[in-house]
């Protein structure tokens, strides 16, 4: 996916417009995408710098191509290629030897002349020598720790050159995007599906229902979020191709603009923009996949059903991650958070408050928590993984439905 820096948004009366290819005014760049394969095709060797030149050098003479396109395109291609990197600092290593052989001769000259008796090419003979390698191999790995100068080993290719330039529009979407502060998707009839993407990107999400079958999802923005604004960036880019697989669904974005105002991104299926992931499964949350293998089908009693519950009271909806259900025929909840902004938890308090009645489980993230911070019962903190055995542990503690919930939605503090 593309970065900040590769995004290009247009604004018009408070409306943001992600650059995006059409078929009638960039047809000429299925030549262009065709191109820019076959340099990564054929380019195993070719250091990045070299092959990001290439790439420039196909658009010299293009008007309609800003740099950060090409730059977006260069970043498309890197994704799909593996290059040799220097992990245990060997080119570190080759440099001080090198830059230590080459000291005693200083100042080297490329034309030996008088006092200046080093010549350049006589010079790079004798360090080559003496480490006990062709020179033009030395030159290739002596900056093999810097990026731009690593070399190319594989790529795995697009299809064909429409998939690239189809990832370039969604991935100017998800990048455009980094700067929402909301967004809200409002979905009938694969409302489960895209929840559930929401929930394995880990997005902090509040339910509604607006309909007899239909629900709208309050979604945080990257540049509403705290703590670990990357990596919670990342998370929303990865739902956007997700959501795209999916049928009869429409989203509204608040974007932050450069001058500090707000403008509204709005997509849906009309926008014919293709999803690279195959439905259902697009990615995991290995938060929840881990729990699910270490948990088993069941414990003690308590049969874990995947297939999440949706609880509703007037229009708040809520859906837990998991539904443990024991063989007495009681019902427990779990939920799980792993990104917050004081609003969330604010609205996750509400939740609890509003729907104490149901035994819901929270488990929170630790590095969510102050080291001051009460945890309250019914709330299992973990830190990279959550135990399962706590979980069943708590399933089997008493509770009385309503006070523990509301105990937890007052006490926790994070």
């Amino acid at each position: 996916m593309l970065r900040t820096e590769h995004a290009i948004l247009t604004f018009d009366n408070g409306i943001a417009h992600p650059d995006r290819l059409s078929r009638s005014r960039h047809r000429h760049y299925l030549a262009y995408a065709r191109q820019m394969l076959a340099i990564y095709e054929s380019g195993a060797g070719k250091m990045r710098r070299d092959l990001h030149r290439s790439i420039e050098a196909i658009f010299a003479n293009e008007p309609d191509c800003d740099r950060r396109r090409i730059a977006g395109f260069c970043k498309l291609l890197d994704d799909r290629a593996e290059f040799e990197k220097d992990g245990r600092g060997a080119a570190a290593a080759l440099r001080l030897r090198v830059f230590t052989i080459a000291a005693k001769y200083h100042p080297l000259v490329v034309e030996q002349r008088l006092v200046l008796e080093h010549a350049e090419h006589q010079v790079k003979n004798l360090i080559a020598a003496e480490v006990g390698q062709p020179w033009p191999q030395i030159a290739a790995a002596l900056y093999r720790d810097v990026i731009e100068f690593q070399p190319l080993q594989s790529f795995e290719s697009y299809p064909d050159p429409q998939s690239l330039l189809s990832r370039y529009n969604v991935a100017q979407v998800q990048a455009g995007l980094y700067r929402a502060e909301s967004l809200s998707v409002t979905a009938a009839e694969e409302f489960k599906t895209i929840l559930r993407y929401a929930k394995l990107a880990r997005l902090l999400h509040v339910i509604r229902r607006i309909g007899t079958d239909s629900y709208r999802i309050d979604l945080s923005g990257p540049a509403s979020v705290l703590q670990q604004t990357r990596r919670y960036g990342v998370n929303f880019a990865r739902f956007v191709p997700a959501l795209l697989s999916c049928r009869n669904w429409s989203l509204r974005a608040t974007i932050r603009t450069p001058w500090g105002t707000r403008a509204v991104l709005s997509l849906s299926p009309d926008d014919r923009l293709t999803s690279h992931l195959p439905p259902p499964r697009a990615f995991d949350s290995s938060t929840e996949e881990s729990f699910a293998t270490a948990f088993g089908s069941e414990r003690e009693g308590w049969k874990l059903i995947r297939e999440g519950a949706i609880l509703h009271r007037g229009q708040m909806t809520f859906v837990p991650d998991f539904v443990f259900r024991h063989d007495d025929g009681h019902e427990a909840f779990l939920e799980i958070v792993g990104f917050w902004t004081p609003e969330y938890l604010q609205s996750k308090r509400q939740t609890l408050t509003l729907f104490r009645g149901h035994r819901i489980i929270l488990a929170v993230a630790e590095q969510l928590m102050r080291k001051k911070d009460v945890v309250p019962k019914g709330v299992i903190v973990f830190r990279k993984s959550i135990d399962p055995q706590e979980v069943v542990n708590t399933l089997n503690s008493p509770f009385d439905f309503g006070e523990p919930s509301r105990a937890a939605a007052s006490r926790i503090e994070w």
